[in-house]
């Protein structure tokens, strides 16, 4: 091989080299822009994420909004500040039973399986209206009511249904509650069942004036009264009232006699109720 040769030879390998480092050199840029480019959109993502983290954490719950909403939705046939005033009746009856009750309340349900029946007939043969306060200390709220272990929606959620209920009808109203209460659908204190619309609407379908009623349906689902069942808490709330069942005739406890305590047998009510029309 000539020595002019060798040279050429030496001099096209150097710039074989100087191209391919030169190519390399490039693709390191190339990776290292990609990679600062993809470390901003993670910072970015990441950052995107944990700001909407925060905001989901500082997000009012379903309830606290509905506690702070202006238009309170009420149902009919209610009257009183936010339609929290619920009596159902003649209105020819002279005196008014005020029944306090929670719908996730045992002691409530034992009450309405025993004496329910009863006051639904006493009110329509007149011998008194009926005043219902729902409370929903069972859910956590109103806990200075009544020390209570239960916590969960079941009581707000519940509430709200009987608002849809009452704005079917006053009638459709007290078989809603019958239904509540009931021994097949009541659930134990523990379970929250009465926070889930589809429990709820389950029990509707056994009152004939709800079942398949699309006007109620939609109300429950939308909660169109959970701001109203939340006003009508606070009635009970500011009540002197300690706990559920508590009845009172215009004001004054009915008890079962020698007992602070609501009757809960048909027979200790209408001892109680007669001594109450009496008075």
């Amino acid at each position: 091989m000539s020595a002019r040769n060798s040279k050429a030879n030496k001099a096209a390998a150097r710039e074989r080299l100087r191209e391919e480092r030169e190519r390399e050199a490039k693709k390191a840029k190339v990776r290292r822009q990609v990679t600062v480019a993809l470390s901003v959109v993670g910072v970015l993502a990441l950052a995107g994420g944990i700001s909407y983290a925060v905001v989901q954490m500082n997000k009012p719950s379903h309830w606290e909004a509905a506690m702070d909403a202006k238009d309170v939705k009420k149902p009919k046939n209610t009257s009183g500040p936010d339609g929290t005033t619920v009596v159902v009746g003649k209105a020819s009856a002279k005196k008014t039973l005020e029944v306090y009750e929670d719908s996730r309340c045992p002691v409530c349900a034992t009450f309405e399986q025993q004496v329910g029946k009863t006051i639904d007939e006493d009110v329509a043969a007149g011998k008194y209206k009926l005043r219902y306060i729902g409370a929903t200390f069972l859910d956590g709220d109103n806990i200075a009511k009544e020390k209570v272990g239960s916590v969960g929606q079941g009581s707000k959620n519940a509430l709200s249904a009987l608002g849809s209920a009452l704005d079917v009808s006053p009638e459709a109203f007290l078989a809603y509650k019958s239904a509540l209460y009931s021994a097949q659908y009541h659930p134990q204190e523990s379970e929250d069942a009465f926070a889930k619309d589809d429990y709820l609407l389950k029990v509707a379908d056994s009152v004939p004036a709800l079942k398949g009623n699309a006007a109620f349906k939609k109300n429950v689902e939308d909660g169109t009264f959970d701001a109203w069942a939340l006003k009508m808490s606070a009635v009970f709330s500011k009540s002197d009232v300690e706990g559920t069942p508590t009845l009172k005739m215009d004001g004054k406890p009915v008890t079962a006699a020698n007992s602070k305590n609501a009757p809960l047998t048909a027979e200790e009510f209408k001892t109680a109720i007669d001594k109450a029309l009496k008075a």
